[in-house]
């Protein structure tokens, strides 16, 4: 049974078409089509306050395209969810209604804590021990949300306005960073090791240029190295170096920025990559839906 996921970032608009499968007792997600378009819906948000006409046709365009896919592939359900740009754009709700009437996809706009709860739900199908303390760590194009599991359960979550976009529009201010820090020193026990997993299309894309294959994590210290030498690189040069798209070129460095933040903070040696996100937790919700 095919269900379709639409995630409207940030930075990037995503399609995943996918279904929830066994393979020698574990359930994953098992993705049929995936489809991005780098809408960079932040960039109007952040700067102006709201999406412009401009970019509300694109995104039109991109919600009806996706509609399109998902009949092709004769999904079940589709259900759509934006987070941190249209959380923020003053017209984010006639954009929403827009959307509505024009293509017949209906969008949710879901609140950080929502977001956290969506992706949460893909990590139960993972193979790996809940009843050690970890922490789940999100960065996105408008927001970073953290959250903290002890025994399977949510101790405490957060989500902070600084992302990618943010970064390179110079939009995250120093009182930001230090409420992130002064949440960190509360909320993480010096006496408690975690298990540390990273989620978002830059860290996916780090761990692959580190050459990790499958659920290898990545050392804290090559992950500084490769910062240190992406940050030296210009645009065109990080392109060619490291075959990056675009606009994943510019992002890539403020995400590796805000990772390594808050690894160094915590003193982490190895961060974990399960390349899952918010479609993929979408899947799972819908597919679970649907069994009942």
């Amino acid at each position: 049974m095919h269900f379709g996921a639409i995630d409207i970032g940030t930075n990037a608009a995503r399609l995943l078409i996918g279904e929830v499968t066994n393979d020698r007792g574990f359930a994953f997600v098992k993705k049929i089509s995936y489809t991005r378009i780098p809408l960079r819906l932040g960039m109007d948000v952040f700067e102006n306050g709201k999406i412009s006409k401009n970019k509300a046709e694109e995104f039109k365009k991109s919600m009806l395209a996706f509609k399109l896919i998902s009949e092709v592939f004769h999904v079940k359900d589709l259900r759509a969810c934006a987070t941190s740009a249209m959380r923020e754009a003053s017209n984010g709700k006639a954009i929403q209604k827009m959307i509505a009437q024009e293509t017949g996809v209906n969008i949710e706009i879901i609140d950080g804590e929502e977001e956290g709860d969506i992706i949460f739900t893909s990590f139960l199908l993972l193979d790996f021990n809940m009843n050690k303390p970890f922490i789940v760590i999100d960065v996105g194009g408008g927001s970073t949300e953290i959250s903290i599991f002890y025994k399977g359960e949510k101790i405490c979550s957060k989500s902070f306005q600084i992302g990618t976009i943010r970064i390179l529009k110079d939009k995250v201010p120093t009182e930001t960073w230090e409420d992130m820090s002064d949440w960190l020193s509360k909320n993480i026990k010096p006496n408690k090791k975690y298990n540390v997993f990273a989620t978002g299309g830059n860290i996916n894309k780090i761990h692959k240029i580190l050459g990790k294959k499958g659920s290898l994590p990545i050392g804290i210290k090559e992950f500084n190295t490769l910062y240190d030498d992406l940050k030296s690189l210009s645009f065109d040069e990080r392109i060619i170096k490291y075959q990056l798209k675009p606009d994943r070129a510019d992002v890539i460095v403020p995400a590796a920025q805000i990772f390594l933040t808050i690894l160094n903070q915590m003193e982490v040696k190895r961060l974990f990559v399960p390349k899952i996100g918010l479609s993929d937790g979408m899947i799972h919700q819908l597919h679970a839906k649907h069994l009942k």
